[in-house]
């Protein structure tokens, strides 16, 4: 008797009876929920020196993204030393990267992780911008919001 294996799967058609054997199509990245990816990214941020890191659970209120991730970062190099880096680490880590936004200016750098989106702010701009505003009724996965402890 024939097993199935991974790379292969059984298409039937109901009308025929038959069933016919095609390539299954094999997942590119990761299948981790968008909180776990969160706390390994957080955690990487964190070791590189990222400062008032706060991840924000927006699957309530987005249909676009599930996490948003804010930080600041202590200069223009050393934001686009962690979007550099955050790209080397998704592409170990196996998550889907899609694009970034910002980076030659490096005040704001977007990262899109399509489930995940992170803001990487010089601290001007972050506290120009508020971004974290827009979510204030999110749930705080890491970190505080601004003004929290007032």
């Amino acid at each position: 008797m024939e097993q199935n294996t991974p790379t292969q799967m059984v298409k039937a058609d109901p009308a025929s009876g038959i069933s016919s054997r095609q390539p299954a199509v094999a997942r590119k990245f990761s299948t981790a929920p968008a909180s776990e990816k969160t706390v390994a990214l957080v955690r990487w941020l964190e070791e590189n020196k990222a400062r008032n890191v706060v991840a924000l659970d927006v699957s309530a209120f987005s249909q676009c993204m599930d996490m948003v991730i804010v930080l600041t970062a202590s200069s223009q190099r050393h934001a686009r030393s962690l979007a550099d880096g955050l790209l080397e680490e998704c592409s170990k880590l196996n998550y889907e990267f899609l694009r970034m936004e910002g980076y030659q200016a490096a005040q704001w750098i977007l990262a899109d992780l399509n489930d995940i989106v992170i803001h990487i702010f010089q601290q001007d701009t972050r506290d120009l911008f508020r971004i974290e505003s827009l979510w204030k009724q999110a749930p705080v996965v890491h970190g505080a919001l601004p003004g929290a402890g007032d």
